[in-house]
């Protein structure tokens, strides 16, 4: 069962040897993700240390990568490695890792599962049904970014649609509106450039309504999109979800 979660972006500019000397551009969304991944390895300390962490983030394929696998900015021009080995991370992936190297406190996650950019809907819901399932108590670090049409000098341009699928996005991460994140359109989504679409589902389908848990604490801590690009970070809490009733028994 699901019992926490956060979400952060991944731009490679999040790491700020990536950015140089536009570090403090992104410092508000960096000082987010470092609450998000505190907050979450947290809640996996206070339940005893057991529940198995997964990492989930976009690629060009859905496939799983063992947990010392390495991240590297090499392709983004930075000779910076994070882990220790295995075949290379994706982007999305890549940036969980740092992340968890940097504010884990030394938590390591059981793996990292990569899902395809443009996987379909109900394939990404049932995945995450199918990870939640993979111990009592999982935790997913979900990495995904939102729009990239926000503004005219965003890598997509400006797309006026852009601004109500993000904060519709923002809105469900603030409520924990996992049917409002299970009804992103991928065509909508994929014209948009949002990259988090097919990794936001995944975690849809860990909290679905008829599945085993619900959110009980929800928390959007960012919603910026300093380069055009909405970088959004959240954090829920869940808990089992009641037994539904018997209604097996015919009235008095």
């Amino acid at each position: 069962m699901l019992t926490y979660a956060a979400v952060c972006p991944h731009p490679p500019l999040l790491v700020p040897e990536m950015a140089g000397e536009a570090a403090p551009e992104l410092d508000g969304v960096r000082a987010a993700c470092r609450l998000a991944v505190q907050e979450l390895t947290k809640g996996l300390s206070a339940d005893g240390g057991g529940a198995k962490l997964i990492v989930v983030g976009g690629d060009t394929a859905t496939r799983t990568f063992p947990p010392d696998s390495a991240g590297s900015l090499r392709p983004f021009g930075l000779d910076l490695v994070f882990g220790g080995g295995g075949e290379p991370l994706p982007l999305s992936l890549t940036i969980g890792r740092w992340l968890l190297d940097e504010y884990g406190g030394g938590v390591q996650p059981a793996f990292f599962q990569a899902v395809a950019y443009d996987a379909a809907t109900r394939d990404c819901l049932d995945l995450g049904r199918d990870l939640a399932r993979t111990a009592e108590r999982v935790a997913f670090l979900v990495m995904g970014d939102g729009s990239a049409c926000l503004s005219t000098k965003a890598p997509g341009y400006l797309d006026p649609r852009a601004e109500a699928y993000d904060a519709a996005v923002a809105e469900a991460f603030k409520h924990a509106d996992t049917a409002a994140l299970a009804g992103l359109d991928p065509r909508t989504s994929r014209e948009l450039q949002a990259a988090g679409r097919a990794a936001w589902q995944v975690l849809a389908g860990a909290t679905t309504p008829t599945g085993p848990a619900r959110v009980t604490d929800a928390e959007l801590l960012a919603y910026e999109a300093p380069y055009g690009v909405g970088y959004l970070v959240a954090t829920w809490r869940l808990a089992a979800a009641p037994a539904p009733a018997d209604t097996s028994r015919a009235r008095p």
